[in-house]
């Protein structure tokens, strides 16, 4: 998925509450944020401990984790949000619904080499 299209939902996300919201990728690099400082930087140990989430959340670092797994079960992104109390557990699933949402559809109108190619870019 392109990295527009994972930031055009995440600030929607940032309209309905004061957390902040983000996506890292499966080597935990920031390839989309609320908090434009926080792009680019990598965070190996937050996707460590979110590919072994398979359902559910996990907490890390003071921020909330929901895994989006790619069809070899292997982590492909992961959703974040500021917190690791229940608000943000639940304000972290509702994000992961709405970005695996944009990545499924993203994903069936371009194939897996544009969509890493658009997120490099």
């Amino acid at each position: 998925m392109s990295n527009s299209v994972f930031q055009n939902v995440i600030l929607q996300l940032k309209d309905i509450t004061d957390r902040s919201f983000g996506v890292i990728d499966g080597d935990g690099s920031v390839v989309s944020s609320t908090d434009p400082t926080l792009l680019g930087e990598r965070w190996q140990d937050a996707a460590v401990k979110a590919a072994t989430c398979y359902e559910g959340v996990v907490t890390f670092n003071q921020k909330t984790f929901k895994p989006i797994f790619g069809n070899n079960n292997a982590l492909d992104y992961a959703v974040f949000c500021t917190g690791d109390d229940e608000g943000a557990k639940l304000s972290c699933q509702m994000a992961f619904i709405a970005l695996n949402d944009a990545k499924t559809f993203y994903e069936e109108k371009h194939d897996r080499g544009t969509f890493v190619k658009n997120i490099i870019m």
